[in-house]
């Protein structure tokens, strides 16, 4: 089979079973929609009394929030995903038998979690969305290219979320135990993603800051670009390639950590 269609159908696999969790799947649904209830109380509260606070009227800051309720399990922002799975392999050696495969270690676990990625999406994202549509007044737009280009800027952050979660994966070859390192990646995703606020709404060089930084490409860009707070062709290709950059450079900082890691390999007993 060529390479290309082995990839493919490894993110198939991937989609089909995370599609067998269908309990998992409808808890996930539960818990990201009674979130999202809490999170829009709490922001209805907060723009009463700021309003315009970050640039967004009521009516987009709820929409923020119940996109990233769509996208918490897309973009693994509290962890998870198929490189758990990676993990747990390295602590057992299993991960010698991935390498003997003919196929690249970091394309193959990108592959299955493209698959995973695309099951959250419309598994886990459009209830939670649907629900809080009909709850809530929110800013979705009307154009199916803002629909679109929301697509590819998900596609985008679900890369460089994969990107830094393999780094994490690649140290367990060092650390053995990685559940600090995945307790850590956790708290950086919820704070510097927008999970818990918009980064527009930090003010300052802090603010500045916080938005250069790859965990901004996880939710806060896909969310702009929903809203279209991105005015003009020239901003929405200066954000998804901004998503881009940071793509390339995780994933290219995750195939060195992967050479350096691959040397440090001893495969007992055979």
């Amino acid at each position: 089979m060529h390479r290309g269609g082995v990839y493919f159908t490894v993110t198939a696999g991937s989609f089909r079973r995370y599609a067998t969790y269908r309990v998992a799947t409808a808890a996930g649904v539960f818990t990201n929609t009674v979130f999202g209830f809490v999170l829009a109380h709490t922001y209805l509260a907060l723009w009463s009394e700021r309003p315009r606070l970050g640039g967004y009227d009521q009516a987009e800051a709820l929409t923020f929030v119940w996109t990233g309720q769509a996208l918490l399990a897309a973009v693994a922002l509290m962890g998870g995903g198929a490189l758990e799975d990676l993990q747990a392999r390295i602590r057992s050696g299993d991960v010698a038998v991935d390498l003997y495969r003919p196929v690249d270690l970091q394309l193959w676990w990108l592959a299955a979690d493209l698959g995973r990625a695309a099951f959250q999406l419309v598994g886990r994202g459009v209830v939670p969305v649907a629900v809080g549509a009909l709850a809530f007044e929110l800013a979705l737009p009307s154009s199916p290219v803002t629909w679109l280009l929301f697509l590819v800027s998900t596609w985008l952050a679900v890369v460089v979320g994969f990107g830094l979660r393999y780094l994490l994966a690649l140290a367990t070859f060092w650390v053995m135990e990685g559940t600090g390192l995945n307790t850590l990646s956790t708290l950086l995703n919820t704070f510097f993603s927008g999970m818990l606020l918009p980064l527009t709404v930090f003010p300052g060089a802090f603010g500045e800051a916080v938005r250069t930084l790859p965990w901004a490409a996880m939710l806060q860009v896909p969310a702009d670009v929903l809203l279209e707070q991105h005015r003009g062709a020239a901003a929405v290709v200066s954000a998804l390639a901004f998503q881009a950059g940071w793509a390339v450079v995780v994933l290219a900082l995750g195939r060195a950590l992967q050479a350096v890691a691959i040397r440090k390999v001893v495969v007992q007993g055979g």
